[in-house]
């Protein structure tokens, strides 16, 4: 009997130990552990969320400097507009410009 308990406590341990790591590397991301900070200068950001109601958004990303209007819903995602050019203070003209930092950050 006392080999079975000793079977199922590591079994439980190993299974916790397992659930343990997956959810450190949702939690903290597997490529942040292998990328030093800064490393890569970051081409795509969330500039706005807009619910529009229960089941449809409006989403501002911006790539590269440009950004784009998604519409996004139960039935599909459509690109309302593309290629707006960021706004001279917005963040994704600020990521553009330069060194990704913001232009109110002091370091």
């Amino acid at each position: 009997m006392d080999t079975y308990f000793r079977f199922v406590a590591a079994l439980v341990f190993v299974i916790a130990l397992i659930a343990l790591l997956g959810w450190l590397a949702r939690r903290y991301g597997i490529a942040a552990l292998a990328m030093p900070k800064g490393a890569r200068r970051k081409r795509l950001s969330l500039i706005d969320v807009m619910p529009l109601d229960s089941k449809r958004r409006l989403v501002l990303v911006a790539r590269d400097g440009v950004e784009h209007l998604i519409l996004l819903g139960s039935h599909g995602d459509i690109a309302i507009e593309s290629g707006i050019a960021a706004e001279q203070g917005s963040f994704a003209a600020t990521l553009d410009a330069g060194d990704g930092k913001r232009s109110g950050d002091a370091s």
